[in-house]
């Protein structure tokens, strides 16, 4: 059997690397994949520790992550696309211009 502590230094390293990606990145596609990474260390530390207590409440947080996953890519590929439409181009830096 693999030791939980394991499971979460991947998922330490898996969050670490999503954390690096969201502020080095300027592609917004880039931006939603990095997010992506660090929920899936979350859902991989939810999914460790259930396992380690011997709950089911891990499964249920994951089941609950994933839903609000799907919501946020959508919600964010439709800004992108909003974003495109309007200034052709998705560079964030450009898309900073649109607070004022």
């Amino acid at each position: 059997m693999v030791p939980v502590s394991y499971y979460l230094s991947l998922s330490a390293v898996l969050f670490t690397i999503g954390v690096v990606g969201v502020l080095v990145k300027r592609n917004p596609i880039q931006v939603f994949m990095c997010i992506e990474l660090m929920l899936n260390a979350a859902n991989l530390t939810f999914i460790a520790l259930g396992r380690f207590y011997g709950t089911a409440t891990g499964e249920m947080y994951v089941i609950f992550a994933l839903a609000v996953a799907a919501a946020e890519v959508s919600v964010g590929l439709g800004i992108i696309v909003t974003i495109f439409r309007s200034r052709q181009s998705i560079d964030l830096d450009e898309a900073a211009l649109l607070k004022s």
